[in-house]
């Protein structure tokens, strides 16, 4: 029983090497330097070894995105919770757009080149979660509307802001104002 616990241990440890790895490269040089050959090498494993756990490299981006779910739905959570009451929805929001900023890859990884990952009803617990706390700051807003759409297009709008953003779409410089603009129209919606 003992050397089944170790080899289990073992094995999980030698996936959180990837998932990391896979992050840090993309972090550094972007996800086309991310390859199963390259991360054979950076951990120090065959690459047979990397497909014993995982089927390949797109399974790996869903791994690292999985991650990042987890993370991002902490964030909006700690904001949320920390926020003054009457000012989760703009704590939340920053959350947000902060979170994208500061992780590009691993944001691109859960947006854009997860293949794995079903949103929705049938979504893995941890993006449910990230909803849920978008949910829990849009949903008062709704009045008449349907608060599931509601927070969907909340999301798609900051998710817009988040991205176009990054990638250099919209004038530096203006996205607080571009924010607060966001927010007045589901308050005053």
């Amino acid at each position: 029983m003992a050397t089944q616990q170790r080899r289990e241990r073992e094995r999980a440890q030698r996936e959180a090497l990837i998932v990391s790895a896979a992050r840090d490269m993309a972090e550094a040089d972007g996800w086309a330097s991310v390859t199963v050959r390259r991360l054979a090498e950076r951990i120090e494993y065959s690459q047979p070894v990397l497909y014993s756990h995982f089927a390949g490299r797109g399974a790996i981006v869903d791994a690292v995105a999985l991650q990042g779910a987890a993370e991002l739905a902490e964030a909006l959570e700690r904001a949320r919770t920390g926020a003054e009451e009457g000012e989760e929805l703009e704590a939340v929001a920053q959350a947000y757009l902060d979170f994208a900023a500061a992780n590009p890859a691993l944001f691109e990884a859960m947006f854009a080149l997860a293949e794995g990952l079903e949103f929705g009803p049938n979504a893995p617990d941890v993006l449910k979660a990230g909803f849920a706390q978008l949910y829990a700051v849009f949903a008062p807003l709704a009045g008449d509307r349907d608060p599931e759409t509601l927070t969907e297009t909340g999301w798609a709008a900051l998710h817009g802001l988040a991205v176009l953003g990054r990638d250099g779409r919209l004038r530096p410089g203006l996205q607080q104002d571009r924010l607060a603009i966001l927010l007045r129209q589901f308050v005053n919606g």
